[in-house]
């Protein structure tokens, strides 16, 4: 059941037809693709990699991008994609936490590596395709596993629940490819569709929205904060766009009805996942945002949608009973797409899967209709731009200066970023300059993760047990 299967069998129906473009040239066919992939897994077995060993993909958005994930799968081995855009001390965690015996970093890196072709690795359909790294909000980042069923069972439930994929359609991929844009790169290759990689690698609003009116029929996915600037950069419609698929983090309902004025009522869904349960927890359809008529569109607008089809969802008090509709309760999944387990966490692996479900961490209140509406999460984590923060991987970079004593991270609500993060500090004696605590920051975590404010505080409000009280710090903000 390998998912490089897709490539081969689009390969041999149609292998002249355009797999890939760069901008608005076409790069590979799916001969082309194919045979690249096939000519990267013998060079990769070649050099020792037996089946089943990582292969962490550290690039930015590029056409090699799609050759080093297919030709990793198709010599049965398993991708690590990495956010290019990390720290270099959080890139070197994740692949020496992975055990990954190569790093591809350069797309120049590839023509070195191939050897002749080889046939598609066969591969059960429970071995490891894709170790996600998921954030969480006590530490280093956790390697969810994602199996190849886990994967088909997500594109699936993409073509039953999101969207249907036609051959002369387009994948815009503006957002990172080693995350959400990355996993949808099935739904398009598995139809005979093509691939569109922007010139720049990058989100660029106005180079999306001259590609949308360049191609015809393009789906994408965006974070809520690429939404925003594509419906602000927007003159008009994007003639060629389908549909746009938004998810990753909170979006505003005042800036979800601009987005739907601008690029078009019929044109938006969103999704609700997570890497455990990637891309397939819920969906607003885009009937749901068209039905202007029902008497409850701007509730149904707020949520997060319906579950999809193939996954159970159900929410849950702290001992375990499934609470009533319209009471908060954390989001509970199960289904073929929910992820095997952390890599070698087992405590996280227990903690996050039991009896048979997958406690997600968020809070949330389904109505009697089945829509889901998130609340808040049970952990701490921070989402700004579609990316996740962990605030403990902040404090304790903070907590290096000398003159910091203690140090709070918690998210503000951004209109533009979902979130914004911000760091309330106790000093030991005269507190350090804002500029000084951003290179701190800089010289440990990528610089979406450092505050985009800080707060000198003479103590941090703290309840009978020493916790810090992060509700109080954000009612403060607020």
């Amino acid at each position: 059941m390998n998912v490089a299967l897709w490539l081969e069998r689009a390969a041999r129906l149609d292998p002249a037809r355009t797999a890939v473009y760069r901008g608005v040239t076409a790069w590979a066919t799916y001969g082309e693709l194919a045979r690249r992939a096939s000519r990267l897994a013998s060079g990769l077995r070649q050099r020792g990699l037996e089946r089943g060993a990582r292969v962490a993909i550290v690039m930015r958005n590029a056409p090699e991008y799609l050759v080093a994930l297919y030709g990793t799968w198709w010599a049965g081995l398993a991708a690590v994609p990495v956010n290019a855009k990390l720290h270099a001390r959080e890139v070197e965690f994740i692949v020496e936490n992975a055990g990954a015996r190569l790093v591809i970093d350069d797309p120049a890196q590839l023509a070195g590596l191939e050897g002749e072709p080889m046939a598609c690795e066969p591969c059960e359909a429970g071995e490891l395709a894709w170790l996600f790294y998921t954030s969480g909000t006590t530490g280093r980042p956790k390697g969810a596993m994602l199996s190849h069923r886990n994967l088909a069972q997500m594109t699936l439930g993409y073509f039953g629940n999101v969207d249907a994929v036609h051959a002369s359609g387009r994948l815009l991929h503006a957002a990172p490819m080693s995350h959400g844009s990355g996993l949808y790169t099935f739904t398009h290759l598995a139809a005979g569709a093509a691939q569109v990689i922007p010139e720049s690698g990058a989100f660029d609003a106005a180079e999306v929205l001259e590609l949308l009116d360049r191609h015809e029929q393009v789906s994408m996915f965006a974070a809520p904060t690429m939404v925003k600037r594509l419906a602000d950069a927007a003159r008009a419609r994007p003639r060629g766009l389908r549909t746009l698929v938004y998810g990753g983090g909170p979006m505003y309902l005042a800036d979800l009805h601009d987005a739907m004025e601008r690029l078009g009522h019929d044109r938006l869904a969103q999704i609700y996942g997570q890497g455990e349960s990637p891309m397939t927890i819920t969906v607003l359809s885009k009937a749901h945002h068209q039905d202007r008529a029902h008497p409850r569109h701007e509730e149904r607008l707020a949520s997060v949608g319906l579950p999809q089809h193939g996954v159970e969802v159900a929410l849950r008090a702290a001992d375990g009973r499934e609470v009533a509709a319209g009471e908060p309760g954390e989001v509970c999944v199960r289904g073929d797409v929910v992820m095997r387990g952390y890599w070698r966490n087992d405590e996280a692996s227990a903690q996050a899967l039991r009896d048979g479900w997958l406690w997600t961490g968020d809070v949330g209140v389904m109505d009697e209709d089945g829509f889901l509406t998130l609340k808040d999460r049970s952990k701490d984590l921070i989402v700004s731009g579609g990316s996740n923060i962990y605030p403990r991987e902040v404090e304790e970079v903070l907590l290096r200066h000398p003159a910091i004593a203690e140090a709070c991270v918690v998210g503000r609500p951004d209109r533009e970023w979902g979130e914004s993060v911000v760091a309330f500090v106790v000093a030991r004696g005269a507190p350090p300059a804002a500029d000084e605590l951003d290179r701190l920051c800089l010289e440990h975590i990528a610089r979406f993760k450092r505050p985009r404010e800080y707060r000198f505080v003479e103590s941090l409000p703290k309840n009978h047990y020493g916790k810090v009280l992060k509700s109080e710090l954000r009612a403060a903000l607020r």
